[in-house]
């Protein structure tokens, strides 16, 4: 953030800014024109905490100067004193007045960035006894800068007086969160921006507020006037009423027959009376096949018993005087043919004749 914090101006310019706040002091006062404010401070006769809103630059070129808000600050009885800051800084020397002023006030002064404390609105919030920062509200601290018109002489010069600026204001930050000044002026030139925990952890800053709704702590007894119930009855209430069930819509039965003579009603009911029903052929049993039947041993084949040798038969003789006979016999089948056929062959033959 490029903001100026720091503002150095050579002397001529100065009077120039002086002359020009007094001619702006004067148109003001001609036409009744309030000057912008940066600042408002509510100090209400019924309340011991007054408030100091600071939601804009800081003073000089920026809005009103310190000499108006320490005049109104002054004016602040209450015995507490909360600063509520949103600003992104403006005049050092204009910030670092109202910080002393903040510092000598006997109020218990506790600040409350409610948005953004930056640059010298930084050192603004730690002038406090106390320093709150609102959930999700930031802090940031850098080098001071400025401007500078004139040869190089005067340039540098500018430079060592913005070096002196800066030592001032770490020595500021020190003061709160303990450290050296060189270590908070190595983060000031790094420009740093702290969150509202991380200000917490750095020291910057001494707690952060609670969320709206947050859950309160487990060990805290509750209020009993939480637990009180309101009695409704005076207003007529007698608890919750229970819905209605809905009412049955009516219904028009309009009877056929009524219209219908007895013929014409006999063939309707012809018409739509269920066919009969088909005799329920239940399903074969299902048979599983049988398990094959595991197969029999093969009987061992019986031995084979050599063939027994054939008895001879006997050769029928075969003499020249048998043949001469056999061809002498006719072939007939009559008893005599037979008889004498047993008469004439050998006895062989005639035993296989007669077998």
């Amino acid at each position: 953030m490029s903001r100026m914090s720091g503002l150095m101006l050579p002397a001529n310019l100065t009077q120039v800014a002086a002359r020009h706040r007094e001619q702006a002091d004067k148109l003001r006062a001609q036409y009744g024109v309030e000057p912008p404010r940066w600042y408002r401070i509510t100090n209400a006769a019924a309340s011991d905490e007054a408030e100091v809103m600071l939601y804009d630059e800081v003073g000089g070129w920026f809005g009103a100067y310190a000499d108006e808000f320490i005049d109104e600050l002054a004016q602040i009885t209450a015995p507490r004193l909360r600063v509520r800051v949103n600003s992104p800084g403006g005049s050092v020397f204009e910030g670092i007045a109202i910080a002393n002023a903040l510092r000598g006030h006997p109020a218990d002064v506790t600040v409350q960035v409610d948005g953004l404390a930056a640059s010298i609105a930084s050192v603004i919030a730690l002038a406090g006894d106390r320093l709150v920062m609102q959930p999700n509200s930031m802090l940031m601290i850098h080098d001071a800068s400025g401007m500078c018109l004139g040869d190089a002489a005067d340039m540098q010069q500018m430079a060592g007086l913005l070096d002196a600026i800066s030592d001032n204001i770490a020595s500021a930050y020190a003061a709160k969160a303990g450290g050296t000044a060189a270590d908070w002026r190595a983060l000031m030139q790094a420009e740093t921006w702290y969150s509202a925990d991380g200000a917490v952890e750095a020291g910057l800053a001494d707690e952060v507020g609670a969320q709206r709704g947050a859950a309160a702590e487990p060990d805290a007894e509750p209020d009993p006037e939480m637990r009180q119930e309101y009695d409704l009855t005076a207003y007529g209430y007698q608890g919750p009423s229970q819905p209605k069930a809905p009412e049955p819509t009516p219904t028009l039965v309009i009877s056929i027959a009524d219209a219908l003579d007895e013929d014409t009603m006999a063939r309707l009911r012809a018409a739509v009376q269920p066919p009969a029903a088909e005799p329920v052929v239940e399903p074969e049993p299902v048979v599983e096949p049988e398990a094959p039947a595991e197969p029999e041993p093969a009987a061992e084949p019986e031995p084979i018993k050599p063939a027994e040798p054939a008895e001879p038969q006997p050769e029928p003789a075969n003499d020249d005087w048998t043949a001469m006979v056999a061809s002498l016999i006719p072939d007939d089948t009559d008893g005599w043919s037979a008889l004498v056929s047993n008469l004439i062959e050998p006895d062989t033959s005639s035993s296989a004749a007669t077998a």
